[in-house]
């Protein structure tokens, strides 16, 4: 074998080599569970989306625009679900209690308990004003009860990724963390079916179509 015929061998080895080790690293990748922070951060994600719809229909009464009142209630039948009933619970059974025990962030623990409470009633009167759109009244305590909604939520969630959910991989093991992410994927599934967390995404992103604000591009600037 000439000098040049053996670099080119070599080369395709090492070539060869380095793909396997990334289809390695892909399947390693896709087989990995998702981190509990991380799952409920993305859950936050649905949160926000649905806000963006909150915000559309507050516009849209403000300017005594029309809107179709059965969207906000499939909205908040979205956060009663997933937000309130799952990612909540969540939140108060799996992650409050350890950091009480450990005496972390309790005051910050005691005011996000405290704002699920009052969400839980926000939503209650938002799904019942929307059931019932016939009054311009109506219609007024609807924009505030939203305008509530995510004056209080949207300093709620960011206060939990930056502050809690980062301080929460602190106070448990390596173990427990891992554990934690499993229950919280199982119990995704077991409640939303297979789909989960994607199935979710696909009903707001029907609301938003709906609203006609699904396209990201109409938020730019002109």
């Amino acid at each position: 074998m000439s000098a040049m015929d053996r670099r080119i061998w070599l080369s395709s080895l090492a070539a060869a080599g380095a793909g396997l080790g990334a289809s390695a690293l892909l399947a390693a990748e896709e087989d990995e569970e998702v981190a509990p922070a991380e799952d409920l951060m993305r859950e936050h994600g649905v949160l926000k989306r649905v806000l963006l719809v909150y915000d559309e229909v507050r516009e849209r009464i403000q300017a005594k625009r029309d809107f179709p009142p059965a969207a906000v209630g499939k909205a908040a039948g979205i956060i009663r679900s997933f937000i309130e009933d799952y990612h909540e619970r969540l939140e108060e059974e799996h992650l409050f209690p350890r950091f009480r025990k450990q005496g972390k962030l309790v005051d910050l623990v005691d005011t996000l308990e405290a704002q699920h409470k009052a969400g839980r009633r926000l939503t209650e009167r938002i799904t019942a004003l929307a059931g019932e759109m016939r009054k311009d009244t109506g219609r007024a305590e609807l924009a505030d009860t939203l305008r509530q909604f995510g004056r209080m939520y949207a300093p709620h969630e960011a206060r939990e990724d930056t502050v809690l959910f980062p301080a929460f991989r602190g106070i448990v093991s390596r173990q427990e963390y891992a554990a934690l992410g499993e229950d919280f994927e199982k119990k995704e599934h077991q409640l939303f079916g297979k789909e989960g967390f994607e199935g979710m995404v696909e009903k707001v992103a029907a609301i938003e179509k709906e609203l006609g604000i699904y396209e990201l591009s109409q938020f730019t600037p002109r």
